[in-house]
């Protein structure tokens, strides 16, 4: 990716009348409704909004773990819609990093073994994978946790594995699920910062879902889903 020093004119992330809705028993509940959004390269979006209100939907659809019913999403100007399974996973590896709330860490790997995984899949060999990996974990700050499994690990040391494991693909898109709940002050404070530092040299964009007022204001952008639509906020919740 090329250096950039902010969000620049390319359209990084893009959907269009995103809808989704779910059968639940006779009745048709409408999550997302018609909701449009566009992210720039280097440029950071918060989401925000009640607990239900689909945000985590919203992630899931936008990094290709879900269909919608209506609409479409564009990353990179490529239509997840047009990509099979097969195709779709390829690309999520190559362009999306995903931070999930409860990390989703492999139980019988390392932090290191978590961290290198998505390298290791793309078909990268072990060792520079791992190298790449333990790059990302100093940053986090648990270099010294590398080889630990999950279960030897606190919460928040989870997180930071979890957050390696994104950035490790040096992505287009990094999707984040409440990326600092379970993190003390600092260390949020220095995941705020390497976001800053990789929007700014990489043009990664970053769309980030948070309860947390503080981290909303970090962003660029705070968006606010409400009635299964966005509207930008002018002052952040």
């Amino acid at each position: 990716m090329s250096q950039a020093t902010g969000p620049s004119g390319k359209v990084m992330l893009a959907c269009h009348d995103l809808t989704r809705i779910y059968r639940e028993g006779p009745q048709d509940v409408t999550v997302l409704d018609g909701l449009s959004l566009e992210v720039r390269a280097g440029e950071r979006v918060a989401i925000v909004g009640s607990s239900g209100s689909g945000k985590t939907t919203l992630l899931n659809l936008l990094g290709g773990l879900d269909r919608p019913s209506r609409g479409e999403v564009l990353i990179a100007g490529e239509s997840l819609l047009a990509l099979g399974e097969a195709a779709l996973g390829r690309f999520r590896n190559r362009h999306i990093g995903f931070v999930y709330q409860f990390h989703h860490l492999l139980a019988e790997f390392t932090a290191l073994e978590n961290a290198a995984l998505p390298l290791i899949v793309r078909g990268q060999r072990k060792k520079a994978a791992e190298s790449r990996a333990r790059e990302l974990l100093a940053k986090v700050g648990i270099a010294e946790r590398a080889a630990h499994k999950p279960g030897e690990l606190s919460g928040g040391e989870r997180q930071r594995v979890a957050i390696a494991r994104a950035l490790v693909t040096d992505p287009s898109l990094v999707l984040m699920d409440e990326p600092t709940g379970n993190l003390d002050q600092a260390t949020a404070a220095s995941i705020l910062a390497l976001m800053d530092d990789l929007a700014r040299t990489t043009a990664c964009a970053f769309v980030v879902v948070t309860h947390d007022p503080a981290v909303a204001a970090h962003q660029d952008r705070v968006m606010r889903l409400d009635g299964g639509r966005l509207n930008e906020q002018i002052e952040p919740a």
